[in-house]
């Protein structure tokens, strides 16, 4: 990245840094659709290109993403915020799935888990994405349900499978073999040396097509009915979670062990609600509430809003130094307040996002060392209240740090075992430790948590829809609920069993785990300004809070920011991955890198306390739309790995 010199400070040249990019950036004047997928952003522009607004759009490019396994499914969930032109608001979408009537402490805890399960049926919360798109549709779109799913009933019915996703089933295919319905779907070619279907293969799922049928059927019959637009999508929801498919869904989920009844998918229902914000000089910055890990980004904008960033350069020491404590500050307090706001413990929520918290937080920050110990702090004075968890805090071993010398061990499991960087003869990771760990996570595993893990879709259009989503959940390898070619999703994982981890997050039937899954949606002057997402679990809010600064701060382009290298913390509680403690802890001092780190920055870093790793790729893949008022355009970027892109006009 060539840079000036500039009244003593460095600033990045716009000039100078145009065009070096290794993607060119999207333009569009009337419509954009991003997502993980080419097929799914070709779903997205058909449905641009026959007068859909940016929902109808968003929700056929996440029905294709679900369809083609990127790498969710219809089983899983959706997290989204749209910005409605009409009243000018941000809404916030929640279709998160709960835990089953089942699905307590005590069930868990007696089978020897410290954490619920990565795989299998009792991973399962309620898939939520099915009626995340029915309501997302019904209240804010223009198209009717069958409209929007036909580029995934398409799919459905075979397309080509990309060599990304048929391998990942090749490679899991030991589990796959566990679930009868799932290797139906994954493995056609059982008995073979590969079972998988290969790339460029029509890959059909014929169950799954029945499924999407019965629902525009449901939606045909109330249009006949003369009900509503609304009202007939809804017929579809209702078929989905209380008819024939919520029948063979619950049983072939029973069947094979999980705890979801008819009772679960009758009860849920997708919530609208108001999202939390922030301003950072000047600039309104929205994400979802805590049933996400959305809020932390917020908190670290407010801290880092102490900060004269601009002045220390972009991926300097200082700069790497102030953006990993800010970080840490942000991610002890998400690991320790966040969970389910429809549950009781209220979340102290806004004593969490006041100014003048994070001004008291930004004074923990030194300037010469790595703090391996930031504990959670106590925002309730800030809201005028009493905190009632003080002991626990006092108690507790914050600073704990399980890792042995080395790098750390930043990757989710359910992404590291998808990997192609297992070394010869090893098929699970679970079946190294120690040094074999590391080296392993050397030989690339890295790359795997960047590209997997979930998708992201981001939809605009001339009118001024905005909507940006972070689905996951079902991802490969998944167990599949029967005949209903759905596979179920695997987030019960992201609760805790124990509340000296985090009294909010503790696993209760009818609860929301704490995600990781956080889009954004950022106004200036009233007018978005930009809308993005990225894959990569517990990186997310780091990868899309480098990705906000590089803009804001550093002036670069949407591709630019895109593709700009990142630095990772993992001085946090996974949220994803092991069902011991051990695997969860933090790893303080931990820094990842990017390859092009100076060698002057990597020695002012050591000094400082870190122990430093290296990768070519620091991020997920970050999906954004950046809003031109000066031209009247639509700017779009995608990072410069993976398979996300997409289409303008």
């Amino acid at each position: 990245m060539k840079r000036i010199q500039l009244f003593g400070l460095l600033v990045l040249s716009i000039h100078s840094f145009a065009q070096q990019t290794q993607k060119p950036p999207l333009h569009g004047k009337n419509w954009m659709a991003i997502t993980g997928k080419p097929l799914a952003a070709t779903a997205g522009s058909i449905i641009f290109q026959l007068g859909g607004n940016a929902v109808d759009a968003a929700c056929a490019m996440l029905a294709s993403t679900c369809t083609m396994w990127d790498v969710l499914s219809w089983g899983g969930e959706t997290q989204a915020l749209i910005y409605n032109p009409k009243t000018k608001q941000v809404i916030g979408i929640n279709a998160m799935g709960v835990a089953p009537s089942g699905a307590t402490v005590d069930f868990f805890k007696k089978q020897g888990y410290n954490f619920p399960p990565e795989y299998g049926p009792l991973a399962a919360t309620t898939p939520g994405t099915a009626g995340g798109i029915c309501v997302m549709l019904a209240e804010y779109g223009s198209m009717s349900l069958e409209q929007v799913l036909q580029p995934a009933m398409e799919l459905a019915a075979g397309y080509p499978i990309d060599a990304q996703t048929a391998n990942s089933m090749e490679r899991g295919k030991k589990r796959i073999s566990e679930w009868p319905y799932s290797k139906k779907v994954f493995l056609p070619h059982t008995g073979e040396k590969r079972e998988a279907p290969a790339a460029g293969e029509i890959f059909v799922q014929k169950d799954l097509l029945a499924t999407l049928t019965k629902m525009i059927e449901a939606e045909r019959a109330a249009l006949r009915q003369k009900k509503s637009r609304k009202e007939a999508i809804m017929a579809a929801y209702d078929r989905f979670y209380k008819g024939d498919i919520a029948k063979e869904f619950v049983r072939g989920c029973q069947e094979q062990g999980g705890l979801i009844t008819m009772e679960d998918l009758a009860k849920w229902k997708p919530i609208i609600e108001k999202p939390q914000s922030v301003s950072y000089r000047g600039i309104d910055v929205y994400k979802l509430d805590t049933w996400t890990q959305g809020p932390m980004l917020l908190q670290t904008l407010n801290i880092l809003e102490n900060f004269d960033l601009k002045s220390m350069g972009y991926n300097s020491s200082r700069y790497i130094h102030t953006l990993y404590q800010a970080m840490n500050l942000g991610f002890a307090d998400r690991d320790f307040y966040y969970g389910d706001p429809y549950f009781a413990p209220a979340e102290p929520i806004r004593g969490l996002l006041s100014k003048e918290y994070a001004k008291q937080r930004a004074g923990l920050i030194t300037l010469d060392r790595n703090v391996p110990n930031i504990a959670p702090g106590d925002p309730y004075p800030f809201q005028g209240e009493t905190n009632p968890y003080s002991r626990l805090l006092q108690s507790r071993d914050f600073g704990k740090d399980s890792a042995a010398s080395g790098p750390a061990r930043f990757m989710p499991m359910h992404d590291v075992r998808a990997s192609t960087g297992l070394p010869a003869g090893i098929s699970d990771l679970a079946a190294l430790s120690g040094a074999a760990w590391i080296t392993a996570a050397e030989n690339g595993l890295y790359h795997d948590r960047l590209w997997r893990g979930t998708t992201s879709v981001e939809a605009a259009d001339k009118d001024g829809w905005v909507v940006s989503i972070t689905p996951s959940g079902g991802w490969l390898p998944a167990c599949i609920a029967g005949n209903t070619g759905i596979g179920m999703s695997q987030r019960m994982q992201s609760f805790v069993l124990d509340s000296s981890i985090n009294p909010f997050n503790v696993l209760e039937p009818g609860k929301r785990p704490r995600v990781t899954l956080t889009p954004t949606l950022a106004l200036k002057n009233g007018k978005p300004f930009v809308s993005f997402a990225v894959q990569g679990g517990d990186t997310q809010e780091q990868n899309l809070l480098q990705f906000f600064l590089n803009m804001v701060e550093f002036n670069m382009t949407v591709q630019q920011s895109v593709e700009a290298a990142n630095i990772n913390t993992n001085q946090l509680w996974l949220s994803l991955g092991g069902t011991k403690t051990e695997d969860r802890k933090p790893k303080p001092g931990s820094l990842l890198l990017n390859d092009n780190t100076k060698p002057e920055v990597r020695e002012e870093l050591k000094k400082m306390g870190y122990t430093l790793s290296f990768d070519d790729r620091t991020s997920g893949p970050i999906n954004a739309i950046f809003f031109d008022w000066i031209h009247n355009s639509l700017w779009g970027g995608s990072s410069n790995h993976g398979e996300d892109y997409g289409i303008g006009w």
